[in-house]
């Protein structure tokens, strides 16, 4: 249901100022305002909906669906063993995402990560956040000893393929093939 969830108000971080390469002092406000990765929770909710929105406006495969969509991130949000969703921000917004979800490899012999839903907002892009929320991902994976992580990506979009191999991510030999199951499939 639209507008149900509210983003709460964050508190503001009080970081001493630090230099930059200039020499000169950064302000605390801008310390403070630099964004940072960090789990995303139910008060991020109407924010991560209209990321993901975005993202599968994009899409051949998908048609947009506020309700659906806040669904699922809630089903992901809400119960943390069955993946987890990192956002990058910063004091007043939420610039980017990316989805996690848990599951089991016989072929590894463990758990492994299906990485979707990775968008950094259009306003925001080419400045290293989407390398920020990668390097969280896979500094997450190591830690729980996850296998794999596999990732789904548009084919069309060479931009976002371009993007993932330069971040250390690689074809494979298997296809991704799927059948809808619903009231209408």
């Amino acid at each position: 249901m639209p507008g149900k969830f509210r983003a709460a108000p964050r508190p503001a971080c009080q970081r001493p100022d630090v230099s930059k390469g200039s020499g000169s002092p950064e302000s605390a406000v801008a310390v403070a305002n630099r964004p940072k990765v960090e789990p995303a929770t139910i008060e991020d909710l109407p924010g991560l909906t209209d990321l993901v929105m975005e993202l599968l406006a994009l899409s051949d495969d998908f048609t947009p669906d506020h309700d659906l969509q806040e669904r699922g991130l809630a089903l992901i949000l809400e119960q943390p063993s069955r993946g987890r969703i990192f956002v990058v921000r910063n004091e007043t917004r939420i610039i980017g995402m990316v989805n996690l979800l848990f599951t089991i490899s016989t072929a590894m012999g463990g758990f492994v990560v299906l990485m979707e839903d990775v968008i950094v907002h259009p306003a925001h892009r080419g400045q290293g956040y989407g390398t920020m929320l990668l390097d969280k991902v896979i500094e997450f994976a190591k830690q729980k000893d996850f296998k794999r992580i596999t990732l789904l990506t548009d084919k069309i979009s060479a931009e976002s393929q371009n993007f993932f191999k330069k971040n250390g991510f690689e074809y494979s030999n298997m296809i991704p093939m799927r059948r809808i199951i619903g009231e209408d499939a």
